[in-house]
C-alpha cells in the first residue's frame, strides 16, 4: 500500500514540475541561418531564396542573440518561431525573473541602415537576419511581435522615452533605398516602445491597441512587456529579386534588452486584393457600390473564391464583383505548385433611411421672434433609422460650410431655416441630408387686469380654436370662457395646433364707481385750478366738459367757468359725475357807454345769491357794495364818476370764504 502512494506522489510531482516548466518558451541557438529562414519562416514554394546571413554578439561563452524557438506548451501566441535580440537569446526564456541586460562593453556594434530608417545616431547591439528572395505572388507578410525590457512598469519620468528600435527592411536587389515594414499600421511610424505603449504607469499611452500587456514574474519570455501579434506587409512585383534586412538594436546605449519574435511559417507570399474596407478607416463599401476584387497573376490557375470561408459556387475567375460585406478570400496556383492567398475585409455602409427629418420647437422664450435653440444632438439620434453606431453626423450651416455646427445651434433664419447633416468619417458614401428647423410662434396676448364690479359676474375670454384649454379653477374648466363672481388670479393655459402652450392670466380685482369725497378749487388766481378727491376701489380717470380722461384728477390752468366733471372706473364699473364752478374777477373796465366793460361784475356769482360784493378806493371807503344777483358797478360813486385808477374788492361767500383783489378803472 506504502509503495503504490509513493508511487503517486512520484507521479504527481513529475506531472507539476512538467507543468511549470512548460509555462515558458524554449530556444535553440543551433540553427543555420538557411534552415531559420526557409524552413522556420518561409516554408512555402511561393518563393526562392538566397544569400541567408545572420550576425549578432559574439559573448565569448557561445551563446547567440539569435535562435529557433518554441512555445513548449506555454501561453505564448506563437508556436514555434525565430527570436532577434539586443542580448542573449538564451536570457528571452521564461519566466521575468530577472532584467535582462546583455552585450555591455563587448564591442557589439549597430548598424547604419537601421539608423537611417529610424533617424538614428546611435545604435548597438545589432543582430540582423538578411537574406534575397524571389516572390511568386504580388504580396508579403510576416507575424512578428515586439518585446522590451524598457517596458517598465514603475518608469520614473525620465525613463519614459527610454526605447530600442528594430526595422525590417525590404528593397529590390539592385536598388539602394530600403523601405521599413516594421510600422504602425496605416502610419509611416516605427514600432518602438514609446510608440505602442499601454496604461497603467506614469508614461504617456501610444497606439494602445497594438500593446499586450506589462507582463509579472509568471511569464513564457524573460521581458516586462510586449506587443500584440503585429503584421509587416508589403506589395511585391512576382518573380523580381528582393533583398529584406531584419535587425534590432540597442538605441542610444547598450543596456536593456529587447526581441523580435518572428511567428514560424507567417512569411507568406499572397496576393493582394487591396485595402480592407472598414468603418474604422472611413472606407466602407458603399451600399450603391459594386467593388470587383482583382486576383489576377500572370502565372496564376485554379482560382477559387470565398466569402466567410465559404466557398462562393462558380467563382473561378481571376475577378469577383461584390456589393456585400463579408470575409472575402481568394485561392490559386502560382506555377502549379505554389498555392497564394489572398484576403480582403469588406464592411458596407447601409443606405441610410431618414427617420424624421423636420424638427419643429415652440417659441417660448418671450420674444415671438421666430428664434430658438435646437438641441443637435437629440436632432442626430433621430435622424435615421438604421444609423450605424461607427457613423459621425456632423451640422452645418450650408451644403458647402466646412464649420460645423455647435450642439446646441440657435437659428439664424427665424421661424424656418434649413442646415444640412453630413456623414463625417466615411468617404463618399452620402451626400449631405437637408435638415429643416422649425420655430413655431403663438401667442394669445398679454395678461389683463378685469374689475369685478359689486355684486356682478364677469366673462373671461380667450380665443376659440384651439385644442385644448385648461383654467386654473376648482374644478378645472376646459373652455375658452368662464364666468367668475369672485377676484383672483384667473390663469388659463392654451395648446394650439402645433402643441405649442401659452399661459393667460386675468387678474380680477374688486371695483366700484367713484365717490366723490371733494372738488378742491382753486380760482381767483394765475392759475386756476380744481382738484378732485374721491374714495372707491377702483382704478379711476377724470375729464372735465368732455376732454380726454386723464389719470391725474387735479386740472390746472383753468379760465372762468361751469365745468362738467365725468370719473370713470377702468375696470368697467362706471362713471361718476358732478359739476363745479371756476371764479375769476375781471383785471379791469371801461365805463364810457360804449357797450362794452360799462361795469364791473362777475357773472357766474348770480348762482350764488348769498355772495356780497364790496367795492373800495384806495382809503378804504366803500364806494360800492351789493350780493351777487344784483351787483353790477358802473364807476360810480353817490352819482359822482370816480375817475381811471386801481380799486380794491371783496367777495364774501356764504359758507365765509372771503377773497380780496384789485382792478382798475380806465377812462
Amino acid at each position: 500500500m506504502r509503495n503504490h502512494l509513493f508511487i503517486i506522489i512520484i507521479i504527481f510531482f513529475a506531472l507539476f514540475s512538467n507543468k511549470v516548466y512548460s509555462q515558458y518558451i524554449s530556444i535553440d541557438e543551433g540553427i543555420t541561418a538557411q534552415y531559420l529562414i526557409e524552413n522556420i519562416l518561409i516554408n512555402s514554394p511561393c518563393a526562392t531564396t538566397s544569400n541567408w546571413s545572420v550576425t549578432g554578439g559574439d559573448f565569448g561563452t557561445g551563446e547567440k542573440s539569435f535562435a529557433y524557438f518554441e512555445s513548449n506548451g506555454s501561453s505564448f501566441p506563437f508556436q514555434n518561431g525565430i527570436v532577434l535580440s539586443t542580448g542573449k537569446a538564451i536570457n528571452t526564456q521564461g519566466p521575468n525573473s530577472f532584467l535582462s541586460d546583455d552585450g555591455v562593453n563587448i564591442g557589439w556594434n549597430g548598424d547604419v541602415d537601421l539608423q537611417e530608417a529610424l533617424g538614428l545616431s546611435n545604435s548597438y547591439n545589432a543582430t540582423i537576419l538578411e537574406f534575397d528572395f524571389i516572390p511568386q505572388g504580388n504580396k508579403i507578410s510576416f507575424d512578428y511581435i515586439f518585446a522590451s525590457e524598457q517596458y517598465l512598469s514603475n518608469p520614473s519620468s525620465n525613463q519614459c522615452n527610454f526605447t530600442d528600435g528594430f526595422a525590417f527592411l525590404l528593397k529590390e536587389v539592385g536598388t539602394s533605398t530600403y523601405t521599413n515594414l516594421a510600422v504602425i499600421p496605416n502610419t509611416n511610424i516605427p514600432v518602438k516602445v514609446n510608440t505602442v505603449r499601454g496604461s497603467g504607469t506614469i508614461c504617456p499611452t501610444a497606439n494602445e491597441q497594438y500593446f499586450d500587456a506589462f507582463n509579472g514574474t509568471e511569464h513564457p519570455t524573460n521581458f516586462n512587456g510586449q506587443t500584440v501579434v503585429m503584421t509587416a506587409q508589403a506589395n511585391v512585383i512576382p518573380g523580381t529579386t528582393y533583398h529584406i534586412k531584419l535587425v534590432i538594436a540597442d538605441e542610444g546605449n547598450a543596456r536593456f534588452d529587447s526581441a523580435i519574435f518572428l511567428g514560424g511559417e507567417s512569411f507568406n507570399f499572397d496576393v493582394d486584393l487591396g485595402i480592407d474596407r472598414l468603418f474604422s478607416t472611413g472606407n466602407p463599401l458603399c451600399f450603391n457600390e459594386n467593388l470587383v476584387l482583382n486576383a489576377s497573376q500572370t502565372n496564376g490557375s485554379n482560382y477559387q473564391w470565398y466569402k466567410n470561408d465559404i466557398s462562393i459556387p462558380n467563382a473561378t475567375n481571376p475577378t469577383l464583383t461584390i456589393n456585400e460585406e463579408g470575409i472575402y478570400k481568394v485561392t490559386l496556383l502560382l506555377n502549379n505548385s505554389c498555392v497564394s492567398k489572398g484576403e480582403i475585409i469588406i464592411e458596407k455602409a447601409p443606405n441610410l433611411i431618414i427617420n424624421q427629418n423636420v424638427f419643429e420647437k415652440c417659441d417660448t422664450d418671450g420674444t415671438l421672434d421666430g428664434i430658438s435653440t435646437f438641441n443637435l444632438d437629440l436632432i442626430k439620434s433621430n435622424l435615421f433609422t438604421n444609423l450605424p453606431s461607427e457613423f459621425i453626423i456632423s451640422f452645418f450651416e450650408s451644403q458647402t460650410s466646412t464649420t460645423v455646427l455647435s450642439s446646441n445651434f440657435t437659428n439664424t433664419i427665424p421661424n424656418l431655416q434649413t442646415i444640412y447633416a453630413k456623414i463625417t468619417n466615411i468617404e463618399n458614401c452620402y451626400l449631405s441630408y437637408p435638415i429643416e428647423l422649425m420655430v413655431n410662434s403663438f401667442s394669445i396676448g398679454e395678461d389683463e387686469i378685469i374689475g369685478l364690479c359689486d355684486g356682478d359676474s364677469t366673462l373671461l375670454s380667450v380665443p376659440n380654436g384651439y385644442t385644448n384649454y385648461s383654467w386654473n379653477t376648482n374644478p378645472i374648466q376646459n373652455t375658452a370662457s368662464i364666468n367668475v363672481t369672485n377676484p383672483g388670479i384667473y390663469t388659463v393655459s392654451i395648446t394650439d395646433n402645433n402643441g405649442c402652450i401659452d399661459n393667460k392670466s386675468f387678474f380680477v380685482e374688486s371695483s366700484e364707481p367713484a365717490t366723490i369725497e371733494e372738488i378742491s378749487i382753486n380760482d381767483f388766481s394765475e392759475n386756476n385750478s380744481a382738484l378732485i378727491i374721491v374714495s372707491g376701489l377702483g382704478n379711476y380717470e377724470f375729464s372735465i366738459n368732455g376732454d380726454a380722461y386723464q389719470v391725474n384728477p387735479l386740472f390746472s390752468n383753468l379760465s372762468a367757468g361751469n365745468y362738467y366733471l365725468q370719473i370713470l372706473d377702468t375696470k368697467g364699473c362706471g362713471i361718476t359725475t358732478s359739476s363745479f364752478q371756476i371764479l375769476d374777477a375781471p383785471n379791469f373796465f371801461s365805463p364810457n357807454g360804449d357797450g362794452f366793460n360799462d361795469v364791473w361784475t362777475i357773472p357766474l356769482l348770480v348762482y350764488q345769491p348769498k355772495t356780497k360784493i364790496s367795492i373800495f378806493d384806495r382809503f378804504g371807503r366803500v364806494l360800492y357794495s351789493a350780493f351777487s344777483n344784483q351787483f353790477a358797478w358802473n364807476g360810480k360813486w353817490n352819482e359822482n364818476v370816480m375817475p381811471a385808477n386801481d380799486y380794491w374788492y371783496t367777495i364774501t361767500f356764504e359758507n365765509g370764504r372771503m377773497v380780496k383783489g384789485h382792478f382798475s378803472l380806465i377812462r
